[in-house]
């Protein structure tokens, strides 16, 4: 009789002999996004000078466990990619004088038992891998095993997963570093945010589709899907909120029907390849026509997002277009008797009233990560001025939820929010997200060539 286990490969010569011949070689070129090690040497010379004589450290990631022995799919650190170009799991950078030593997982090759016998480097499990030596090629780094990285040197600024003392200086040189995009960093966000205009048309055309049955769901489904054929996937967890669905600011749930008669708030965008993201929001009305409530709760959050849009240039502070469309918001709240209190009070620090309808932020800095920067000093992040090269969203909005008394009934579970990507230029700025309209009547055009 047997033990009922399986028998160990590993301990078979007969079978480790015969599995290790007659293999061909197969095509292992890292495939890198073209400008992508380029750019990550320019990014290190940028650190070098922000800090000079120091080593940094950063770690690639790796994926978390989603359950048991399977995990969510990998997706690299963006100060590690930033710097290096290149995303592999566990894989660790050096960087000193704006070189960089790069240590990476090897791979089983035939020949070895991790071929056959490691489900996480092994050819046989994951597919043909680049060597160190090809890697080190590509990227124009030094590469060396992980297996030969002793851990952060002494004095390093280091910022990785189990590391004793991560830094928090480290990490906020880094984001504030890449607030100021490059021309491949650029080149990089137009192409996120015209693959997701191209997203929009793709769920706007299967709105029917939804409203008969598969709901928000369907929506959330087919967006993933081109941002996957199209890219390296959704750049965040995507928002598609129908009707009282919509005033959630983050219902990313997406497990609710679409009404026919509702409005469809959709906040969506797409990774490309470099894991640079778009992020971008429309609210369209699902019947195609907005009813004259809903138009009248979206002009005013167009009027909003105009008067902010106008305020993103070079020299202006970075609240300014905040401001702007909070007092344009109040304004509108107040004119529809919504406020308890005057305007003026209303927009003083001790007031704030409106903001019951809008409690969030109406803008944040956009790149490798959907709010970009974001270990940034308040110093920096919010009390600086906006430059050229800044890539940051504007994106005001109300939110009437069902169950709010103080709305009347005709505006209860309506939401709306516009939110457009900007890139800050010499002389003002330029709205990559343009090509998708911005007014009712827009956005009802657009709705009904698509369909």
């Amino acid at each position: 009789m047997t033990d009922g286990k399986l028998p160990k490969l590993t301990e078979i010569p007969a079978f480790t002999e015969y599995i290790a011949q007659g293999w061909d070689s197969p095509a292992r070129t890292p495939d890198l996004v073209p400008g992508a090690a380029q750019a990550a040497a320019a990014h290190r010379a940028r650190l070098a000078a922000a800090l000079p004589g120091r080593t940094v450290v950063v770690a690639a990631g790796q994926a978390p466990v989603r359950s048991n022995d399977t995990a969510y799919d990998f997706r690299v650190d963006s100060d590690f990619y930033w710097l290096t170009g290149c995303a592999v799991e566990n894989a660790v950078a050096v960087v000193a004088g704006g070189d960089a030593t790069l240590y990476l997982p090897p791979p089983a090759r035939p020949g070895e038992t991790g071929f056959f016998a490691d489900a996480a480097y092994g050819e046989l499990w994951v597919g043909p891998s680049p060597s160190l030596a090809e890697w080190a090629a590509a990227l124009g780094v030094t590469v060396r095993p992980l297996p030969e990285f002793a851990g952060p040197p002494a004095g390093a600024l280091a910022a990785g997963p189990g590391w004793a003392d991560p830094s928090p200086d480290l990490r906020q040189t880094l984001a504030e570093l890449r607030m100021i995009k490059d021309e491949w960093e650029i080149g990089q966000l137009r192409e996120a945010v015209d693959r997701t205009v191209e997203g929009f048309a793709a769920v706007l055309a299967e709105v029917p589709a939804a409203i008969a049955g598969p709901g928000e769901r369907w929506l959330q489904g087919t967006f993933d899907r081109y941002a996957r054929a199209y890219g390296n996937g959704a750049g965040y967890a995507g928002i598609v909120g129908s009707g009282p669905h919509a005033p959630t600011l983050h219902w990313v749930r997406c497990d609710g029907p679409v009404l026919p008669d509702e409005l469809l708030l959709l906040d969506l965008g797409v990774e490309t390849r470099s894991h640079y993201t778009a992020d971008v929001t429309r609210t369209f009305p699902a019947s195609g026509a907005f009813s004259p409530a809903q138009r009248q709760v979206h002009d005013l959050v167009e009027r909003a997002h105009r008067a902010g849009l106008a305020q993103v240039a070079p020299g202006r502070h970075f609240t300014d277009f905040h401001h702007a469309a909070m007092e344009v918001i109040a304004r509108g709240l107040d004119d529809w008797g919504l406020l308890p209190v005057s305007v003026d009070e209303a927009l003083s620090e001790r007031g704030q009233h409106h903001r019951r309808y809008l409690i969030c932020g109406i803008g944040h800095h956009l790149g490798l990560d959907v709010h970009d920067c974001a270990g940034s000093s308040p110093a920096a992040y919010h009390g600086a001025d906006m430059a050229p090269g800044m890539v940051l969203t504007v994106e005001p909005g109300l939110y009437f939820h069902a169950h709010d008394r103080t709305v009347p009934p005709e505006l209860r579970g309506i939401g709306v929010r516009i939110e457009d990507d900007l890139l800050v230029t010499p002389d003002g700025a330029e709205i990559l997200s343009g090509a998708l309209p911005i007014d009712a009547s827009g956005l009802e055009n657009w709705n009904k060539e698509i369909r």
